[in-house]
């Protein structure tokens, strides 16, 4: 198991927020999760990087969207009615993300939590905690924190300050 994916009580996180992108499921730490709402439309910050979608206001927070599909690579990115965006709480920070859809909440035992592959250095997989296997389903354990890197969380800073 990777160490990476241990709670502060050193136990893996057992329960985990499931989220599909394209033909993948993923899975957070639903302690991450704020809440989950319909995608809808955003303000626009000029010259923000593409996956940067804009930003939104959450009861008084100016809070930055990632659509984590254009983040990743995925061709043909649409929006439907199952879109959603996960507020997600990382570091002292409130983020969104936009994801195809949300499926379920898992609980995982240690046992069913195998370590992330190794790719090599082509392949930025440092996000990858492990794979969540539940009988012929495999979920890729992310941690999010890693996955907004500390260059995006300035950038989100920045949106911020100057909303």
């Amino acid at each position: 198991m990777n160490e990476r994916y241990l709670t502060n009580d050193n136990s893996p996180a057992r329960e985990n927020l499931v989220f599909t992108l394209g033909d993948e499921e993923y899975g957070i730490n639903i302690l991450k999760v704020q809440e989950i709402r319909g995608y809808d439309t955003v303000t626009r910050i000029a010259n923000s990087p593409p996956y940067l979608k804009g930003v939104i206001n959450l009861r008084g927070a100016i809070v930055p969207i990632v659509d984590l599909r254009i983040k990743f690579g995925l061709q043909n990115v649409t929006y439907t009615p199952f879109t959603v965006v996960i507020i997600l709480n990382v570091g002292q920070k409130i983020v969104g993300i936009v994801v195809d859809s949300v499926s379920d909440v898992i609980h995982l035992d240690p046992e069913q939590c195998r370590p992330a592959p190794e790719l090599g250095v082509v392949v930025n997989t440092d996000y990858v905690l492990g794979l969540g296997v539940i009988e012929n389903r495999m979920v890729i354990l992310t941690d999010i924190e890693k996955l907004m890197t500390s260059h995006e969380l300035a950038l989100f800073e920045q949106l911020s300050l100057e909303t």
